[in-house]
């Protein structure tokens, strides 16, 4: 991954195109993000971006990767409690839809098939190994901990900007949130109780 410049001025320029590429990554995916306009939102120019991220594909792994960690920072799995792991991950695509969106970019442009990331082992192993350990305590039903992660995050983007339902935004009034809320936890509650 590109290194962060320790100048200040840089450091700036750096958040700049992160903010500005976010926002046309998450929008236009991967193919259809256009540098002139990040650079133009930015207020900087091609020479700069290339510099730190090297092409357009670099500049989007290194938001797709970023946003991976935000999500496993700002919402670390309890496997104790699947149930609230999947309403904070609601809640986070509530206030980041973006970040659901490069996913779902990343699935239709890059990775159609098998895991979204290369090195799924690296990303998934702290999540797997809670798993497990809420099964062998008899928390959480037997089966594949793999299959029991991807059906509570599906179930958690059941009102996701990638929904082939409804999307949910934050603007909605907060009892429809709490409902939603939850019937997301009882629900998953009843898929994984042993």
């Amino acid at each position: 991954m590109a290194e962060k410049p320790l100048t200040a001025r840089g450091a700036a320029t750096w958040d700049r195109i992160i903010e500005a590429a976010t926002d046309e990554f998450a929008r236009h995916g991967i193919a259809g993000a256009r540098i002139e306009r990040v650079v133009e939102t930015a207020r900087t120019n091609k020479a700069q971006l290339y510099a730190y991220f090297g092409s357009k594909e670099g500049l989007f792994d290194e938001i797709f990767f970023a946003s991976l960690e935000r999500i496993m920072t700002v919402v670390p799995i309890d496997a104790t409690d699947l149930a609230d792991w999947a309403v904070r991950l609601y809640d986070e695509y509530l206030r980041r839809p973006d970040l659901i969106r490069l996913a779902t970019w990343t699935r239709l442009e890059r990775r159609p098939a098998g895991h979204l990331v290369a090195d799924a082992d690296r990303v998934d192993a702290t999540k797997l190994g809670a798993i497990a350990d809420a099964q062998a305590a008899g928390l959480v039903r037997a089966g594949d901990p793999f299959d029991l992660m991807a059906m509570v995050i599906a179930m958690s983007m059941a009102w996701s900007p990638v929904s082939n339902v409804y999307s949910a935004t934050a603007a909605e009034p907060d009892e429809v949130h709490d409902q939603r809320r939850a019937l997301l936890r009882e629900s998953v509650h009843r898929v994984i109780a042993p």
